[in-house]
């Protein structure tokens, strides 16, 4: 009785154990949880918090000493915020509305820094940049009081004429009969995504060569070519997936406030910085990114100015970008980036211009696609911007700059 009761038990564990590695081999495979990012984090949770702790704290310092500043006396202080630029010796004031402006629509990259004081010119209050001139045009017939951009290429035109240009492609051109002029190649992509009609006005001469250089003039800029600014890596990959890449300082805009502030005699003497006023530093006002999944966009605001924006692509289903608040903890200029997740494998090399936000997703540059903005979404969790739009992102923000991202 025992020895079959032995036998018995021992049958049915034996069952049991195939029926088991039965089951191993022909059970579905449990599914693979979404990865957080394109590859591992490259802090731990405790250092990243602590280098975010550290970046906010140097941030922190700057607001509060201009905070300081500025309270010292108030018998002292300008009529409006006032900041004052140490690189050139000249104060921008919201008087006119032209430090608002300046923050808003492209900085130092579109104006560079200001070269004179305010000034009244032909019976208007104008400032002169490195590389603009801002009007001050009073509210009239109902229209609000506006800032505009002078219109200096016109006018260093009309002292050194026109030059003859050289044959464009006779193809992906723009022509604008406002003018009788066209825009095509690397100025037309600059145009078009630094702010267009509105920012440079039209184009008032064909692509001409000087100084073995590639330049465009416009109503209000002078456009220049840097085609080595762009590495012949991202200029392969570009040709190789059939598009055109493109970097932030490939096509850079001349000097023509300064050159027109010294035809014109105007004084950009530095000048003493006046008390209570604040001088420019990038973390002055506080930073934060927004990433917008649902509209595929990014925004940059400074204490609640936007002062940027871009397409993005963020992760597609199975590897969804992270939604939440979060801050940059961890910067590289370029990474090769290798993972594996979800039954993917890859090895991605000269990443450009990578930021860490949450364990392994970042804010990075991309050669592989150009579908930022398209409402695809082909990445492993990561937010995919084009190059150009990326390394401006990495030059304005630092470790600690928080960063939410929404649906």
């Amino acid at each position: 009785m025992h020895t079959s009761r032995s036998l018995r038990t021992t049958l049915i564990l034996g069952l049991t154990a195939v029926l088991v590695l039965v089951g191993i081999g022909l059970a579905p495979k449990a599914e693979a949880r979404p990865p957080v990012g394109d590859f591992a984090a490259p802090l731990n949770p405790v250092a990243a918090a602590a280098a975010v702790a550290g970046g906010r704290a140097r941030e922190a310092s700057v607001q509060i000493a201009a905070n300081q500043l500025a309270a010292i006396d108030a018998s002292r202080l300008p009529t409006a915020t006032t900041i004052y630029f140490a690189e050139t010796g000249q104060h921008l004031s919201n008087r006119s509305g032209f430090l608002d402006y300046w923050r808003a629509n492209g900085q130092k990259l579109i104006f560079g820094y200001p070269i004179s004081e305010e000034i009244v010119e032909d019976g208007r209050v104008v400032q002169y940049f490195e590389r603009a001139r801002f009007e001050y045009h009073p509210a009239a017939n109902g229209a609000p009081a506006e800032v505009r951009l002078g219109r200096l290429g016109a006018q260093l035109l009309e002292i050194q004429g026109v030059p003859a240009g050289i044959a464009n492609p006779g193809t992906g051109v723009t022509y604008f009969p406002e003018t009788g002029h066209t825009l095509w190649g690397a100025f037309e992509r600059y145009w078009r995504r630094h702010g267009g009609l509105d920012r440079f006005g039209y184009p008032l001469s064909e692509v001409v060569e000087e100084g073995g250089r590639q330049v465009q003039y416009f109503e209000r800029a002078k456009m220049e070519h840097f085609p080595d600014d762009l590495s012949s890596f991202f200029r392969s990959m570009g040709a190789a997936n059939g598009f055109t890449l493109s970097s932030l300082y490939e096509v850079r805009l001349s000097d023509v406030g300064r050159q027109l502030a010294t035809a014109r005699s105007v004084n950009s003497a530095p000048v003493a910085q006046r008390g209570a006023t604040t001088t420019w530093t990038p973390g002055l006002w506080q930073r934060h990114i927004e990433v917008s999944i649902g509209n595929q966009w990014l925004y940059a605001y400074e204490s609640g100015v936007l002062v940027f924006d871009a397409p993005v692509a963020t992760g597609r289903d199975g590897f969804n970008t992270p939604v939440g608040n979060y801050a940059i903890y961890y910067r590289l200029p370029m990474q090769t980036m290798v993972g594996s997740a979800g039954g993917e494998t890859w090895n991605v090399p000269n990443v450009p211009w990578v930021q860490y936000v949450v364990g392994g997703v970042a804010l990075h540059g991309t050669y592989w696609h150009n579908a930022h903005g398209t409402g695809y979404r082909p990445s492993h969790g990561c937010i995919n911007l084009r190059i150009e739009d990326a390394q401006w992102l990495y030059e304005w923000a630092d470790i600690g700059t928080s960063v939410a991202i929404i649906w």
